[in-house]
């Protein structure tokens, strides 16, 4: 007999995708069985990773349907309800982010003429289609938070939970990775990414040389490990000057699985509001991030207490190297001192 086949609909790229991961666990949990097809939008860039490039391998997904985000035309959309009614799906699972009730009632009567019966985590109330906001201090909860509570007929969701975070690497990923940081010999490391599709993000060639300057005198010894796009990789090759340990670099030539691998076996990971950065947290690493303008604070911040971030409502240039070595100094709880003892690497 023929098993249920499930929809779910998620946009965005790699940082959207692992910033909900938990809610995509609970999806497995609650569906075990069923074929599970993922409706994406087609990537925006050519740096953007796809979000099947982290939830197929990992067991998220069986297959993907893609189509273009703001589609208008008629026929465009008439075959993407051909494409969606071919699959004889009876449930599926909204995982939008955040848009207005309109957009989402919208997508509602779509998807009822596609012939689903069963729509699940749809925010048809505003409690649901945005975020919550903590009247003392004004932030938004965060994405993944309110995803939650939208997914809430599943049943509870423990986002504290490291295993409703685990990418389900696999023992052939796992030592992939440890084949790709043989060249460090073995020495601790620091993963950085210091590129990103969204030019507000970046935080500048000056800032990063100084702050690795920093961590370098603080962390004699350490590796630096680049991870990001293949179009991070210039960059990396000139910031590597101003670390005095070996460094690796690593745009473009793995997988976001492939760098979720490496970075497991970090000290920490450095960057900025970007995939890297939720993968680096995903694989269990405290995290430095400099966050500007271009987010609200909180929204999409990584969930933990041993990350430390630096978000500031004026811009990324805002925050200065000095701030940022600080944030690094705390996160590895290293003493003051221009030689503080080295962090032990993390577990395997």
């Amino acid at each position: 007999m023929a098993r249920d086949t499930i929809v779910i609909f998620r946009l965005g790229s790699l940082g959207d995708t692992v910033n909900c991961l938990p809610c995509f666990h609970q999806i497995v949990r609650a569906f075990p069985d069923a074929r599970r097809i993922l409706l994406t939008n087609i990537p925006v860039s050519s740096i953007a990773a796809p979000s099947e490039s982290i939830l197929r391998d990992g067991g998220f997904i069986h297959d993907v349907v893609r189509y273009a985000v703001g589609e208008r035309d008629l026929r465009a959309l008439a075959a993407l309800r051909r494409a969606l009614k071919a699959l004889n799906a009876d449930t599926l699972i909204y995982l939008t982010e955040g848009r207005s009730l309109w957009s989402n009632w919208r997508d509602w009567m779509f998807f009822r003429l596609c012939g689903f019966k069963r729509l699940m985590g749809v925010p048809l109330r505003p409690d649901l289609a945005h975020g919550r906001r903590d009247r003392r201090t004004g932030e938004v909860e965060r994405e993944v938070e309110r995803l939650a509570r939208c997914l809430a007929p599943l049943g509870p969701l423990d986002l504290q939970d490291k295993a409703n975070w685990d990418l389900n690497l696999t023992g052939k990923e796992k030592a992939a990775g440890d084949v790709a940081l043989e060249p460090l010999g073995g020495a601790p490391f620091i993963a950085i990414n210091t590129g990103g599709k969204v030019k507000t993000k970046d935080w500048g060639e000056a800032n990063w040389t100084a702050l690795l300057t920093k961590v370098s005198q603080a962390l004699p010894g350490h590796g630096l490990v680049f991870i990001g796009a293949a179009e991070d990789s210039e960059r990396a090759g000139r910031l590597a000057g101003a670390w005095s340990g070996p460094t690796l670099d690593q745009c473009g030539r793995l997988s976001p699985r492939g760098s979720g691998a490496v970075m497991r076996r970090g000290a920490l990971f450095i960057g900025h509001d970007s995939g890297p950065l939720h993968l680096a947290a995903s694989c269990g690493l405290p995290c430095v991030a400099v966050f500007g303008d271009h987010n609200v604070p909180k929204k999409w911040h990584p969930l933990g207490e041993r990350h430390r971030i630096l978000h500031d409502m004026r811009g990324v240039m805002a925050i200065s190297p000095d701030q940022a070595f600080e944030a690094v100094r705390d996160a590895l709880a290293l003493p003051a001192g221009p030689n503080p003892p080295a962090p032990a690497p993390a577990a395997p």
